[in-house]
């Protein structure tokens, strides 16, 4: 298991990321080279693969993230697959791009606790347009059962004159 220990979090100046691949900069999230974003300390998330295309997280179920019916919220495992679908179009950009996500839908399979274990996160590019991308994402328990399923349409835009 890769957890993000001793990992500092922070954001990547906006500068900086301008001049990254979208693949470059999550190598650089991947080896620490960049600070993890700050939600991922909160979240319990961290990257164990990324190539163009294609990346691989990792995250922990806990109680933190139980909703009243005792059971691991699904808007936890919604920002899983939303983060997942999303950084597979960050791979695919070019230095200068960035994306926001314009649709996303999460399928549920199964209800997740915390004694689920760790969860592994895959997020696979579906389409590289010049302004639209698309992705689809599966969260996988420990045996390998299927957790849930989503899909996800992102805009990509210029990272300098991103939408307020």
């Amino acid at each position: 298991m890769s957890e993000m220990l001793n990992t500092t979090f922070g954001l990547v100046p906006p500068e900086v990321a301008a001049t990254l691949s979208g693949l470059d900069l999550l190598q650089g999230l991947l080896d620490g080279t960049y600070p993890a974003p700050p939600f991922a300390e909160t979240t319990d998330l961290w990257p164990i693969s990324v190539e163009t295309g294609k990346v691989v997280f990792e995250a922990r179920p806990s109680k933190r993230f139980y909703n009243p019916m005792g059971f691991v919220h699904g808007g936890w495992i919604s920002l899983l697959i939303d983060t997942v679908m999303g950084c597979a179009v960050q791979s695919t950009l070019k230095a200068g791009q960035t994306y926001t996500t314009l649709e996303m839908k999460t399928t549920f399979v199964r209800s997740v606790l915390e004694t689920t274990g760790n969860l592994r996160c895959e997020g696979i590019m579906l389409h590289s347009g010049s302004r639209t991308a698309s992705a689809e994402g599966k969260i996988f328990d420990g045996s390998g059962r299927l957790v849930a399923h989503g899909s996800e349409t992102c805009l990509v835009m210029d990272a300098l004159k991103k939408a307020s």
